[in-house]
C-alpha cells in the first residue's frame, strides 16, 4: 500500500558523510544505510544521503553543462531540512559561505545538528566547528570499556537496558574547547577501566562518549561511536541514535 500524504514523515534529515578529504572509514556505507532505514521504519524523518557537501548551502543550486547550465535543478538545500547529520573527515570542502550557512542553520534558525564518529577531528582547520560540537579529539582508545549513563532520562539513553554496561568501540578523549560546563553529558567512559597510561591522557577522568549542547537556538547531539560497522548494526546503538536524532529535531516535546 502506498503511504498517504498524512502518513509521510514530518521531518527531513540531510546526512553528509565526507569521503573527499580525509580518512575513509569502512563503516560509512553501513552508517548511511542505517540512518536512512531508521527514519523510514520509525516514521520520524525522511533522510537524504550524500557524500559531498553541495547541499549545505542557502544558495539555489543550478545545473552545469550544455543541457542544464544556469537552470534550477531538483537539488535541495538547507531550506528543505530540519536537521543535518554530519560525519566529517579531513578539512572538508565547505566554502566560507557554506560554513556560515551551516552555523546559522543551527544557531539562528533553531535547527538540529547530529554528529557521528570522527566529527571531533573533522574540519580541523575551522575553529568554530569545534565550538559548535563542544570539543576536539585529543586521542582515542579502542577497548571494551565500561560505560556509565549519566542521564537515564535522555531520549535513547536507556537503549542498552541499564545505566552501566560494557561496550567495545573507539572511545574519544576530548580536548579543548571541551568543557563539561558547556555540554550535557549523556554517557561517559569510566576511566577505571583504562590503563594508567591511557588515563594520563585525561587526568581529570572526564571521558564523555555521548553528549549534547545548545548552540544558540539550535540543538547539537554527538555520538562519538561508529568506527566499525558492527556498531551501526547493533539494535541498541540504533535505538540510542534514533532518540538523539529525534531530540535534535525537537521531537522530545521540549
Amino acid at each position: 500500500m502506498r503511504p498517504t500524504d498524512e502518513a509521510a514523515p514530518r521531518r527531513r534529515l540531510l546526512m553528509v558523510a565526507d569521503v573527499q578529504t580525509g580518512y575513509h572509514h569502512d563503516a560509512i556505507s553501513c552508517a548511511l544505510a542505517v540512518v536512512e532505514r531508521l527514519g523510514r521504519a520509525s516514521g520520524a524523518y525522511e533522510a537524504t544521503l550524500r557524500t559531498d557537501s553541495q547541499l549545505i548551502t542557502r544558495t539555489p543550486i543550478l545545473g552545469q553543462g550544455a543541457k542544464y547550465g544556469g537552470k534550477r535543478v531538483n537539488a535541495r538545500n538547507l531550506n528543505d531540512f530540519d536537521a543535518l547529520f554530519l560525519m566529517p573527515s579531513g578539512s572538508g570542502t565547505l566554502s566560507e559561505a557554506q560554513k556560515e550557512d551551516l552555523l546559522a542553520f543551527v544557531r539562528d534558525e533553531g535547527k538540529g545538528l547530529i554528529v557521528g564518529h570522527a566529527a571531533t577531528v573533522g574540519f580541523f582547520d575551522w575553529p568554530e566547528f569545534g565550538a559548535l560540537i563542544g570539543g576536539r579529539l585529543g586521542g582515542e582508545v579502542e577497548v571494551a570499556g565500561e560505560i556509565e549513563v549519566e542521564d537515564a532520562g535522555f531520549p535513547g539513553a536507556m537503549a542498552f537496558g541499564t545505566t552501566r554496561f560494557t561496550y567495545y568501540e573507539q572511545h574519544p578523549i576530548l580536548k579543548e574547547p571541551y568543557r563539561r560546563e558547556d555540554v550535557h553529558v549523556v554517557m561517559r567512559l569510566d576511566p577505571a577501566c583504562l590503563t594508567p597510561e591511557q588515563r594520563a591522557r585525561r587526568p581529570d577522568g572526564d571521558l564523555p562518549v555521548v553528549w549534547t549542547r545548545r548552540y544558540g537556538a539550535g540543538r547539537v547531539y554527538s555520538a562519538a561511536w561508529g568506527h566499525m560497522a558492527a556498531t551501526w548494526e547493533d539494535p541498541r546503538f540504533q535505538a540510542m541514535l534514533l532518540g538523539g536524532i529525534r531530540w535534535a529535531m525537537g521531537d522530545d516535546g521540549t
